[in-house]
């Protein structure tokens, strides 16, 4: 028998072994996990080497980047890990797990791939977990459930799919889920959801959930933030969903939610709710006088379903509405005076016919920032108490029937003031000369008006416009050169008016992308070199993100962005988004004469693509084009044009062929059969191919007219329907013909 002296020798010598091992373990396993992604040759810029410099053998791991370690025991309790190319997956047997008191595993944009291993359920002291941002796909296994420690769990965005698992149900300590941009489509959600009251924020937005909400959810009474938007969710809303006393903020939008709506028991409302968003739905009905009962809303968002009849005056008793988008709707009669005291006011794409008398609002100087009424039925003069908006940014009154004259006020009160929108209302007189101070005013719209006299000169003083439209009026002044003083001009509409006379001139619009000068009075010759100076229409944008333009859409603030009316295909048609690398002139109906400048036939040294459009070969005017160093492909189109061009015309340009007669077959590729096919195959769709150019020149010669229309798009192989789709989205309608 061992004396028991031997015992405790053994277990002191054991206990002692464990202590001084534990640290080279762990050491042992974080180096282990590094080894188990490839990294390239060291590269101090590349964030996966700078993470893991410190990561060596001859300092102490609780030192390393990202790793924290208990101050007592000092054992490994947290990796933090976030912007590095890890560039593979968790393997099953991953050296984590040898992390046996790791408490919180973060793992954000790390570029992981494949599937969630179901080892990580052998983890069983994690409380934080957030794999978000990788490219995580397959569902999630079952064993998840049993880390039921855990407070913290975000699995967003990445490629999951399949149903939530029932284990789940396990997380009774649970403070914040988060699986927002993923696909999952199912699970049992009621029954999770019963189990999981510790949850104060739960985020299922954007996946592919198709059933109805759970109608009890009052069980979740710490819930603080629920966030289901962008699903297929249907039915009604649970009214239990607005009893929970703890709930600060709703996010149901784009959904098939339907049927009135209905807020529930008012008695059991909660006093903290501060937003509510279920725009895009399918909402029916009256807005529910009820809803003056959530004391405490700051948002309200309702835009996008099928409301009717006029605003509620119970709305009146929401004192901490600070904003309340109601567009896109079918509410009718007048818009009531109290919600000229919110900061945003988006009422567009309705019916409504008149405005409440508003100068008391203004006593104490409402910061009214966001004013958009566009789209509607309003008559009468021009609100004169809008000048009393000592904060406006934004004000949108287009698409109305309003008549008279523009106040002269305006511009007085706001020197903030961004964007304004006055298109399409009967507005008559002249534009006022108030411009002077305007320095932030960025877009101006008063097309498709009854407005007359010259262009007001203070606009010179707008440093900061990138967007002017005068279109379709009466204006009648000569070409407004001095316009090019302004360096951040980018789009100038004048077309349909009265201006006269020559438009040359010793400056370029530097920054200027699209101008339409049509149907006006103008006259001359064009200088050979005048679009020389005009920097930003030579500019390629390249492209990133699989295809995609890096760029952004013109005058994006509020979810606004500035639209354009231009012939599209014979049609004039108005395209409701403007990307930022769209380029289009049009001088048609006017009486220029003398010839087209070369610099606007000059398209060489781009990276455009695609084929050469055969209308060109039509246009019998042309005497030069330049489409050298490109990336174009396929057939030159055959007419008397093209061929008498210099060889120079179309040199790098490896695609194209049928240039015998000009270059000789030493610079002509012969066709493979694929690119037979798909020539046939593309004169077959010509009419829906987007380019990455489109060059129409219509009638030009003496005593006529010259229209030129350019648009360059830069995108690779891209069809119509990328245009369409891109150019309408998040507004109805999109593109549409100007009638």
């Amino acid at each position: 028998m061992i004396p028991s002296q031997s015992f405790f020798f053994i277990f002191s010598l054991s206990l002692i072994f464990n202590t001084l091992a534990s640290p080279t373990l762990e050491r042992n396993a974080l180096l282990e996990f590094k080894n188990e992604f490839p990294m390239s040759a060291p590269d101090p810029e590349d964030p996966f080497a700078s993470c893991f410099s410190s990561w060596n053998t001859s300092s102490d791991h609780c030192s390393w980047k990202g790793v924290t370690c208990d101050v007592n025991s000092g054992e490994v309790i947290s990796l933090f890990l976030e912007d590095i190319f890890l560039n593979g997956s968790l393997k099953a047997n991953t050296s984590l797990l040898k992390l046996h008191h790791l408490q919180h595993l973060t793992l954000i944009n790390c570029h992981l791939r494949g599937e969630i291993s179901s080892s990580l359920g052998n983890l069983s002291h994690l409380m934080q977990l957030d794999l978000s941002y990788n490219e995580l796909g397959g569902q999630i296994p079952p064993s998840m459930g049993n880390l039921n420690q855990l407070t913290f769990l975000n699995l967003g965005p990445n490629n999951l799919s399949g149903n939530i698992p029932s284990s789940f149900a396990n997380f009774n300590k649970l403070s914040q889920l988060s699986l927002s941009y993923n696909q999952f489509s199912g699970g049992g959600l009621p029954h999770i959801l019963s189990n999981l009251t510790s949850l104060s924020l739960l985020d299922l937005s954007n996946n592919h959930f198709k059933s109805k909400l759970p109608s009890n959810m009052s069980g979740l009474n710490n819930l603080e933030i629920f966030s289901v938007s962008g699903n297929y969710f249907g039915g009604n809303v649970p009214t239990s969903l607005f009893m929970i006393p703890s709930l600060k903020e709703v996010y149901l939008s784009e959904n098939q939610l339907e049927g009135p709506l209905e807020i529930g028991n008012i008695s059991s409302f909660s006093d903290k709710l501060q937003t509510l968003d279920l725009r895009n739905n399918r909402f029916i009905g009256e807005i529910p006088e009820s809803m003056s009962k959530l004391v405490s809303l700051y948002s309200l968002d309702l835009s996008n379903n099928s409301f009717i009849g006029e605003i509620p005056d119970s709305i009146s008793k929401l004192v901490s509405l600070n904003s309340i988008d109601l567009s896109y709707n079918k509410l009718e009669g007048q818009v009531p005076s109290f919600l000229w005291s919110l900061s945003s006011l988006k009422l567009s794409h309705n019916s409504f016919s008149s405005l409440e008398d508003s100068m008391q609002v203004f006593v104490n100087g409402r910061p009214v920032h966001h004013v958009d009424l566009g789209s509607n039925s309003l008559r009468g003069s021009f609100p004169i108490w809008i000048c009393n908006c000592t904060s406006l940014v934004f004000l949108d009154l287009s698409n109305n029937h309003l008549s008279g004259s523009i106040p002269s006020c305006l511009m007085d009160s706001s020197a903030s003031v961004r964007q304004i929108i006055l298109r399409n209302n009967k507005l008559s007189g002249f534009l006022p000369d108030i411009f002077n101070s305007a320095t932030k005013l960025r877009s101006l719209d008063v097309s498709r008006n009854k407005l007359s006299g010259k262009l007001p000169r203070s606009l010179i003083n707008c440093s900061s416009m990138e967007y002017l439209n005068m279109k379709g009026n009466n204006f009648k002044d000569t070409f407004p050169s001095w316009l090019s003083s302004l360096g951040s001009l980018r789009v100038l509409f004048l077309g349909s008016n009265a201006f006269y006379g020559p438009i040359s001139s010793h400056f370029g619009f530097s920054s200027l992308r699209v101008i339409d000068i049509s149907n006006n009075s103008f006259n001359g010759t064009l200088p050979q070199d005048y679009f020389v100076n005009w920097l930003e229409m030579s500019t390629v944008w390249h492209i990133i993100d699989k295809g995609r333009p890096s760029s952004v859409y013109m005058g994006e603030l509020y979810n606004y962005t500035d639209s354009m009316d231009m012939m599209y295909k014979g049609v004039d048609t108005e395209f409701q988004l403007i990307f930022l690398a769209y380029k289009a002139i049009d001088f048609s109906g006017n009486k220029f004469t003398g010839r087209i400048p070369k610099s606007a036939l000059d398209l060489s040294h781009n990276k455009l693509s695609g084929y050469i459009p055969r209308d060109l070969a039509k246009l019998s005017f042309l005497s030069y084009l330049d489409f050298s160093h490109n990336l174009l492909q396929g057939p030159v189109p055959r007419s008397t044009q093209f061929q008498s061009q210099n060889c120079s015309s179309f040199e790098d340009n490896l695609g194209l062929y049928g240039l015998e007669e000009i270059c000789g077959p030493i610079h002509v590729p012969h066709p493979t059969s694929g690119d037979s096919q798909q020539s046939e195959e593309f004169s077959s769709e010509e009419s829906e191919e987007v380019l990455n150019w489109i060059v129409a020149a219509i009638a030009f010669g003496p005593g006529v007219f010259c229209g030129l229309v350019t648009g360059h798009f830069f995108f690779t192989s891209q069809k119509h329907k990328w245009l369409m789709e891109n150019f309408s989205r998040n507004h109805p309608g999109g593109i549409r013909t100007v009638r």
